[in-house]
Formats: structure tokens, C-alpha cells, sequence
């Protein structure tokens, strides 16, 4: 008995739009793609597109990256893959589930340390010890929880949701590939940024009475609220 084939692979070429990213100036850029977004929303929406790194090779930090895929993908573009660029830009790329389509470029392989932090999609990544200035810590596929602080200088990120049973002095980006019901949850908020789905705060715009205190950070449309825990 002869069993014929389910699929099969045929190489093809399509035309794709190229983000060329000019700056890093994260609230120009949310500023201007909104306002694109909202003059032609039918060529915008579920558009997939390559993101051209070439301009700002070695100055984009993981999160510059990750608050631009979740900025891109809350504004209903899908980001396919990256060009140009440089070795962590592309790493970063990579743990996102981004192609790096760079003529001749081969994807970069990861360290071990790395690949034996990728979770499953769904699962939740525990961290028992603090995170300290520095370091950088993502769970992929689900929520991330941190049993003690994250200190400034630091660096966490989710694909869903985060909790901090401790002070948050660092960087917390949840929903870092578009999830729009992603929220952070901490015991005492003194974060230097807080971002949701590519919408962010800094410290200067936490509300004082929040400040030092626990605290809920979620969506409410576009615009991002910081709550009493």
C-alpha cells in the first residue's frame, strides 16, 4: 500500500514591508506608528513585516527589543523575522521566536545555559534568588515569578504574566510578544520602567502613592494603569 504525502515544500519569494528603525526613542516611535496605524488600519492590521536593524546596530537593548515586538504586535503588525543588526540583537531575535533573515547570516546558536532555560509553552519559570543589576531574566511561553527582588539595573520579561514577591527596582516587561492581558504584580513598586504589550512608564511617571508600595500593572485599552495590590 502506497501512502502519498500530506504537505510539501516549495521554495517561494514574497514581498514583505521592511520596518527600518532609525532610532531607539521609544515613545517617538509609539507615537508615530499609532498615528500611521490609525490613518490606514487596513494595511496595518495582521501585517506581517521584517524589522531592519542595520541603523541601529549595537545600540538597541533587550528592552528596546522587546518593547518594540510587543508595541508592534499590540498595534495588529506581526513581526516575522529581523535584518542587519549585530550578535546579541539577533540573539534576542531568536529567544523571541524571530527569524534572522540577513543574507548569509546563520542563526545564532545558543549557549547551553540558555537553551536549558527554554520552557514549554504554558509553563511557568520560578526564581528563588534576587536578580541582580545586570542580569536578565525571561520565561518564555509563560509567567515568570520572582520569590525575592529584582534590583536596579536588572532586567525581567514574559511572554505572560510577572510576579515579584519582593522589591521591583529594575525593568519589568510582561506580554513581551503582544499579549494585551498580561499584568505585573509586586509587593513593593520602585521600578525604573513597567511595560505591558510594548506600552510602558517609566519611574518619573509612577504615581507618588504608589510608589514603594504593592502594586498591580495591567492594560486598560492602550494605556497603561498601575493599581493598588
Amino acid at each position: 500500500m502506497t501512502t502519498s504525502s500530506v504537505f510539501e515544500l516549495k521554495g517561494s519569494t514574497f514581498a514583505l514591508p521592511v520596518l527600518r528603525l532609525l532610532g531607539t526613542d521609544q515613545e517617538a516611535l509609539s507615537q508615530e506608528l499609532s498615528e500611521r496605524v490609525h490613518k490606514a488600519p487596513e494595511f496595518f492590521e495582521n501585517a506581517p513585516l521584517v524589522i531592519d536593524l542595520q541603523a541601529v546596530r549595537g545600540r538597541s537593548s533587550a528592552t528596546d527589543f522587546a518593547l518594540l515586538i510587543g508595541l508592534l504586535r499590540s498595534n495588529g503588525l506581526i513581526p516575522v523575522g529581523v535584518r542587519g543588526g549585530d550578535k546579541e540583537q539577533h540573539e534576542i531575535a531568536t529567544s523571541m521566536d524571530l527569524a534572522i533573515m540577513s543574507p548569509g547570516q546563520p542563526l545564532p546558536r545558543r549557549k547551553p545555559e540558555q537553551a536549558s532555560k527554554a520552557l514549554s509553552p504554558g509553563h511557568t519559570r520560578l526564581v528563588t534568588q534576587p536578580v541582580r543589576s545586570g542580569q536578565r531574566v525571561y520565561a518564555a511561553g509563560g509567567d515568570l515569578v520572582v520569590l525575592a527582588q529584582v534590583g536596579s539595573g536588572a532586567e525581567v520579561f514574559a511572554d505572560g504574566n510577572i510576579h515579584v514577591y519582593g522589591a521591583l527596582r529594575g525593568r519589568a516587561l510582561a506580554g513581551v510578544k503582544g499579549d494585551t492581558t498580561a499584568r505585573i504584580f509586586c509587593q513593593t513598586l520602585a521600578a525604573e520602567l513597567v511595560s505591558i504589550a510594548g506600552q510602558y512608564r517609566v519611574s518619573d511617571d509612577l504615581d507618588d502613592g504608589l510608589r514603594n508600595k504593592p502594586a498591580q500593572i495591567h492594560l486598560q485599552g492602550r494605556r497603561l494603569r498601575i493599581a493598588p495590590l
